[in-house]
């Protein structure tokens, strides 16, 4: 009997040590600690850690991204899409930064980490999927020329021998060379920073024509000046974002695209008034 009991007590010894050696196991990761286990992508998760989605957006752009010299408040299309993707990514679409860009400076910003993706009026090109990844396209326009009503120009072909403003490494000035060249014309370009400087220039005479997309010119229409009936190279604009950052990129274009189905894109459209 006193050497049953002894057997009795190492078996109960054994399954103790067992059952704590199972109680040591590690616990499964908590849902979204790992990108890995969440199948949050490392780029992604860099943003949801920080808090806060840093957005490049135009501040010149009149319906899509510009900053009231008054309030010093930016507003328009692009902001509101902006906004849906900070809500989208970090939960609030309050929790955005804006930085400032224009044609010349939204890459570099991108390339340098200032900026998670660029929202600004970004036209997709096979060349620029190159060096960057472009969501699916959330609107389409197409160039088109402001001129001053009092020169009379009617048409593109009236600008034969003129001089066109453009904005620094935009798509405008190709776009104007290739349908001047169809249509007979020959012009010459000067190229700007910003679109107030090209409009300032315009005003001035110092360039014949303000070329950029329609939806843009519309913006700095004023009681002097006219948008030609010229509407040529279509241009899809789409959210850009740094070529290495896949999974922030896939995320993006998701979200574009879901925006489109329900007709939130629309409706944000309708709601800036954009032709």
């Amino acid at each position: 009997m006193k050497k049953l009991g002894m057997i009795m007590a190492s078996v109960l010894l054994a399954g103790s040590l067992l059952a704590g050696c199972g109680s040591t196991a590690p616990a499964p990761a908590p849902s979204g600690g790992n990108s890995a286990t969440s199948g949050v992508s490392a780029d992604v998760k860099a943003i949801k850690d920080r808090g806060v989605l840093k957005v490049g957006v135009k501040v010149d752009v009149p319906k899509f991204g510009y900053k009231d010299p008054k309030t010093s408040k930016i507003d328009g299309f692009e902001i509101d899409l902006a906004k849906a993707m900070a809500k989208k990514i970090v939960g609030d679409p309050t929790k955005i930064e804006l930085t400032a860009v224009t044609a010349k400076t939204r890459g570099p910003l991108l390339d340098s980490g200032d900026v998670d993706m660029d929202v600004s009026t970004f036209t997709i090109t096979e060349e620029r999927k190159k060096s960057y990844n472009f969501s699916d396209p959330y609107y389409t326009d197409g160039v088109g020329l402001l001129v001053k009503k009092a020169a009379g120009y009617k048409s593109l072909k009236d600008l034969n021998g003129k001089k066109v403003g453009v904005a620094q490494s935009s798509t405008s000035k190709k776009a104007v060379e290739e349908e001047a060249s169809k249509v007979g014309a020959k012009v010459t370009f000067q190229e700007f920073a910003t679109y107030p400087e090209i409009k300032a220039a315009l005003d001035s005479g110092r360039v014949d024509a303000f070329s950029v997309d329609r939806s843009i010119l519309y913006g700095y229409l004023d009681d002097s000046t006219v948008v030609l009936p010229d509407k040529f190279s279509p241009q899809d604009y789409g959210i850009a974002t740094k070529k290495s950052n896949e999974g922030l990129a896939k995320l993006v274009n998701d979200t574009v695209n879901e925006l489109k189905k329900s007709g939130e894109i629309d409706k944000l459209i309708q709601k800036w008034g954009l032709k």
